[in-house]
């Protein structure tokens, strides 16, 4: 059965956890629920007219833009799955937008989003690489200019922080957690050695390079981003601006106090660090509005 094999290959290859391999299956057989209550008995019989049928559908069920969003970024992953095993020669969900989610002027992704984007690397040389900077990135929400400026001595993995040298912000040392910590001592054994080829080393040699062993730059940043956002459905809202909201929406809607996220982000100004408080207000007053009988 193409699902089972799929579902088998995102666990091992892509190496994701239980909670996203049983989302994607979940999506994926609610389309094939839909496709057979129209006629289709088969993935492969699927035409890009259908899949847009079920997005519609969806929407008019009152599902949420990022609901579908998510569906449609199962199914776009699985049929890129059988396009590879050869089981088919169009991809029908080939050219479908996905919904632009509005977050009222500060452009967020959900934390299940973000998840899917930290699991789209592989494990080869630059997936490892990658995929250390995506999650550094979300864990400290430092600025992609922060990052690309790292060097190996500002990082202190047994400590879990990493120090940003203030030529974009303050100076200050941010926290990072334990995934971002396995990803970066993984980079550093395997990943990084091959990257540098031998080249001379030093604490004082930047943390992230390409593949000529040089420091990236934001281009080189940029693209590789573009890149995992096409790859996790999400090249439609994902940018370097976006995951660093995305760290600062999910830390506010987790209880973090203004001054807190103004020293983690390196505000100098505080107004800059309000703006995020003040988006959490206007969606909860939204979801009253939308929810309580006598709002």
């Amino acid at each position: 059965m193409e699902i089972n094999g799929f579902l088998d290959y995102i666990q091992t290859t892509k190496k994701v956890s239980q909670n996203t391999v049983a989302a994607y299956k979940q999506d994926i057989l609610a389309f094939q629920k839909f496709l057979e209550q129209n006629g289709v008995a088969r993935f492969e019989d699927a035409s890009n007219t259908q899949v847009v049928a079920y997005l519609m559908e969806l929407k008019q069920t009152g599902k949420s833009k990022a609901t579908v969003n998510r569906k449609l970024a199962s199914i776009r992953a699985f049929y890129r799955y059988l396009m590879n095993q050869g089981a088919i020669k169009e991809n029908p969900t080939e050219g479908i937008k996905s919904p632009k989610i509005s977050r009222k002027g500060i452009s967020y992704m959900s934390i299940e989003e973000v998840e899917r984007l930290l699991e789209t690397p592989d494990d080869s040389i630059k997936g490892k690489r990658d995929k250390a900077m995506l999650e550094v990135l979300y864990a400290t929400g430092i600025r992609v200019s922060e990052v690309i400026e790292l060097k190996v001595s500002d990082v202190n993995l047994n400590m879990g922080f990493v120090k940003c040298n203030g030529n974009h912000g303050r100076a200050r040392i941010v926290p990072m957690g334990a995934p971002a910590r396995r990803a970066l001592q993984v980079y550093l054994d395997e990943s990084r050695p091959a990257l540098i080829r031998g080249q001379e080393d030093s604490p004082d040699s930047p943390l992230f390079v390409n593949y000529m062993g040089e420091v990236f730059t934001r281009q080189g940043f940029w693209k590789i981003l573009k890149q995992y956002g096409k790859a996790s459905g999400l090249e439609d809202q994902l940018t370097p601006q976006t995951l660093r909201n995305s760290f600062a929406m999910h830390m506010v809607q987790n209880g973090i106090d203004m001054k807190s996220l103004q020293e983690l982000m390196g505000h100098e100004d505080i107004l800059a660090t309000q703006v995020y408080f003040e988006n959490m207000r206007n969606r909860i007053k939204d979801v009253y509005d939308k929810t309580h009988p006598r709002a």
